[in-house]
């Protein structure tokens, strides 16, 4: 017999080799209509996996993040084997899944379009109805390679050779299609009742340039079809919010083929951008921290001293000075380290913070630019914070409720992450032991709420990662706090302890926003360009009803300017009407429309955003209700 350990901490008895699907049988036969896999041990398996030994069992359905993805990842498998039967000489790639749904790659003479998509749905729907049971079954090597040879199948002969020797080679039956995959999968293809194809883009075979490009088949699928229907429906909304399409209309940046990942921001724009970094810089400074600035493009033998020249060379841009290389720098982090390389530290200094808006270059595929959210240069908001290692809780707390602060004053929800050491990583045992445990501690101080990720660290220590909410409910992780040992060592920095020796101190590595570009681009999508009075690039549109009360709207302009609210007026020769409409869709807080009565009384007439006419207010009285909304970052977006 073995014992299995269930979520709530109750012990059950089985027989060794029990399927999972029997074990949720006996807790509840409703419960195992709902279920779609499991969590063994913390591994995700199916409901056809055998337990063989005492573990701990936690059933999933399909809102669980985890059995969300064995349901899509079965999706890609339907897919598949709907454009198989459909064009059989088509060649498979590969087809996981991915937030919100999957893919599959295909190497085939047919172009798809997008009128392809209802004939494969529909033979996609009738594979459903043919409730094909996911078989399991396993080859030694030398098989798996002729059992793929002889279906045609080149790119799973690739992948099965670069396996070890010594992997388990699996595969999934579904009727009469056979694919390479690791699995996990549902028991049968019944469940998957709500199915759409969404879009088409080009892939290339292992993400190599130089390999051939496949078309790439996205979709998604839900147990019920008013899930999916609200899945579309958040689609397009977020189609309506899309910051390409935005930054276009309201003039906030461009993107030019001379310039292609490089983004222009355009005077607007950069006021939105300017008013972020006020922000963050005058948090900072409330914060503690000290402002530096370092190079753009520094010498080969320090991006040697980092690590970066051996392990992130092809994502940098090199050049060549004096007949020595240099390179454009993709992170501030060995900068940093030069500056506090330059003064000797005693221990009475720590934590020592420093901030720093430093612009980074990194090279990304062609394919994989996408407006501002991928880039190839952007501003990183990082900031060092040098340290003993008793002040590690205390720094932690510190960053996050800078963080909170940002979030919040911005009306973004967030979540938290902790990552642990992963399987390569640099440093000691104990290193990453108190490094952990000082993440721990800090956040349960804090009565946070965090998800753990094991494994999920970066190289040289843990991570926290938090992770904002926009108002559709997608998440953006951008802030970050990440404990270093290894580039202390690497750049041999240290301090004078009271001892009088020297001493290595530990470093934290973190970012509020991230990339200042790509945050941008999440504050457009989440305020739908509505942005908060305090950041909208202008807050005021003075209208005059007609030509002849200009030099009133121009007065009133110009005391509005006096009081630092940022105003812009309309003089056309247009209707008032039209020019109300042209400030809506500029998404304008508030528009003043003038005339005779208003110039008589000294007033303005008020139109707010999402409000429409809220009347005749005495210009002074004006001014005080938007400079209260700006100094006390009120968020006033009707779009969040």
């Amino acid at each position: 017999m073995i014992k299995i350990t269930l979520p709530d901490g109750s012990i059950r008895e089985y027989k060794k080799g029990i399927k999972i699907i029997d074990v949720a049988k006996d807790i509840s036969e409703g419960l195992a209509r709902v279920i779609v896999g499991a969590e063994v041990n913390d591994n995700v398996k199916e409901l056809n996996f055998e337990l063989q030994e005492n573990c701990k069992v936690s059933l999933l359905k399909f809102n669980d993040e985890n059995g969300a993805e064995i349901f899509r990842h079965t999706s890609s498998h339907i897919l598949a084997q709907a454009v198989k039967r459909l064009w059989p000489d088509t060649k498979l790639a590969i087809g996981p899944a991915i937030k919100d749904g999957y893919y599959y790659d295909f190497d085939t003479e047919h172009r798809f379009t997008t009128e392809d998509f209802e004939k494969i749905e529909s033979e996609m729907k009738k594979i459903v109805k043919e409730n094909l049971e996911l078989e399991r079954f396993e080859l030694p090597r030398n098989e798996a390679i002729s059992l793929m040879k002889e279906k045609g199948e080149d790119y799973k002969v690739d992948l099965i050779e670069n396996l070890p020797e010594d992997a388990v080679i699996s595969f999934y039956r579904q009727g009469d299609f056979v694919d390479l995959c690791a699995g996990p999968h549902l028991q049968t293809t019944k469940k998957v009742k709500a199915i759409k194809l969404l879009s088409i883009a080009g892939a290339y075979w292992r993400g190599d340039e130089n390999n051939k490009m496949l078309q790439r088949i996205y979709g998604t699928s839900f147990e019920k079809n008013k899930d999916l229907q609200e899945y579309l429906n958040r689609l397009e909304e977020a189609k309506k919010r899309d910051h390409r399409k935005l930054g276009k209309e309201l003039g906030l940046f461009a993107l030019f083929e001379e310039g292609p990942g490089f983004p222009f921001f355009l005077p607007k724009g950069v006021v939105l951008k300017n008013k972020l970094i006020d922000f963050w810089r005058e948090v900072r400074t409330k914060g503690g921290y000290v402002e530096i600035e370092t190079p753009i493009m520094l010498n080969q033998k320090l991006w040697e001293t980092s690590g970066h020249w051996y392990h992130y060379r092809e994502n940098m841009y090199i050049s060549e000075i004096d007949d020595q290389k240099f390179a454009i720098k993709p992170m501030n982090c060995p900068g940093a380290m030069l500056v506090y390389q330059n003064d000797i530290h005693s221990y009475k200094e720590l934590p020592l913070r420093m901030s720093e808006l430093g612009r980074v270059h990194r090279h990304e595929l062609s394919g994989a630019l996408h407006g501002l959210m991928r880039v190839r240069a952007f501003t990183q908001d990082d900031a060092h914070i040098f340290m003993l290692p008793e002040q590690i809780i205390d720094e932690v707390k510190h960053v996050t409720s800078i963080v909170d602060e940002i979030y919040t004053t911005l009306g973004f929800n967030y979540k938290i992450e902790l990552s642990t050491k992963p399987e390569k990583a640099m440093g000691s045992d104990e290193e990453w032991e108190v490094a952990e445990t000082a993440l721990r501690e800090a956040l349960e101080d804090m009565g946070r709420e965090y998800k753990l990720n094991e494994g999920d660290g970066a190289f040289y220590g843990p991570k926290i990662d938090f992770h904002i909410e926009d108002c559709l409910g997608r998440t953006w992780q951008c802030a970050t706090i990440q404990l270093d040992f290894q580039l202390p060592q690497r750049f041999d920095i240290n301090y004078i302890g009271d001892d009088g020796e020297k001493h290595r101190p530990i470093v934290i590595h973190t970012v509020a926003l991230g990339s200042l570009e790509r945050f941008i681009g999440i504050v457009i999508e989440h305020f739908a360009g509505a942005f908060p009075t305090w950041i909208a690039p202008v807050q005021v549109k003075v209208l005059p009803i007609t030509d002849k009360y200009n030099d009133y709207a121009e007065k009133v302009k110009k005391t509005l300017e006096q009081n630092e609210i940022r105003v812009e007026s309309d003089y056309r020769a247009e209707k008032i009407g039209y020019k109300i409409r042209e400030a809506q869709l500029q998404k304008i807080p508030y528009m003043l429309v003038v005339g005779e009565k208003e110039e008589t009384g000294n007033t303005v007439s008020v139109r707010e955003r999402g409000k429409g006419d809220i009347g005749s207010k005495n210009i002074d009285e004006f001014i005080k209700v938007v400079k209260g909304k700006i100094e006390n970052r009120e968020n006033d977006s009707p779009k969040a």
